[in-house]
């Protein structure tokens, strides 16, 4: 999303529960933008000084892999689920079903900045397919919706 020019409207640390059995809460960097959100693993350690003396290659800190993008056009629903305690725990609803669970401070404001972003994103798309349907439709020379008869129109 970045490299697409996107702005960063929003970046920090999320905490995100991990889908194996133990569902541990795995921290996240995080960058909301205007298409969606990335979710950054926390930067490795630095290599040992053994392995800077050997001159090796820098191993890269996130790997391209490893970063995951939920993009606003998958996306289906941001749910607070429950503020307990220090933190908000919400759940990000993807269009096939999928729940991704989230936790974050209650001061940080995630799940409203991530659910802003994503009504702006949908209500931008809204907007784009009115426009695109108005320009065929006058291309094609048709009207733009059905018009009503007016009492001098039928007399």
């Amino acid at each position: 999303m970045l490299e697409s020019g996107c702005k960063a409207v929003k970046e920090g640390v999320l905490e995100k529960r991990s889908d194996g059995l133990l569902q541990l809460w795995k921290k996240k960097r995080c960058i909301l933008t205007e298409e969606g959100l990335l979710l950054i693993p926390p930067k490795q350690q630095p290599p040992p000084p053994q392995q800077q003396q050997q001159q090796e290659p820098p191993v890269p800190a996130e790997p391209a892999a490893k970063i995951k993008e939920l993009h606003f056009s998958n996306m289906k629903t941001v749910d607070c689920v429950e503020r307990k305690g220090k933190y908000v725990y919400f759940t990000v609803v993807m269009a096939e079903g999928k729940e991704i669970d989230f936790r974050c401070a209650q001061e940080q404001g995630w799940n409203a900045a991530i659910t802003l972003q994503m009504v702006q994103y949908k209500n931008r798309q809204a907007i784009l397919a009115v426009r695109s349907t108005r320009q065929k439709q006058q291309h094609l020379g048709q009207p733009h919706g059905p018009r009503l008869r007016t009492a001098s129109n039928s007399t």
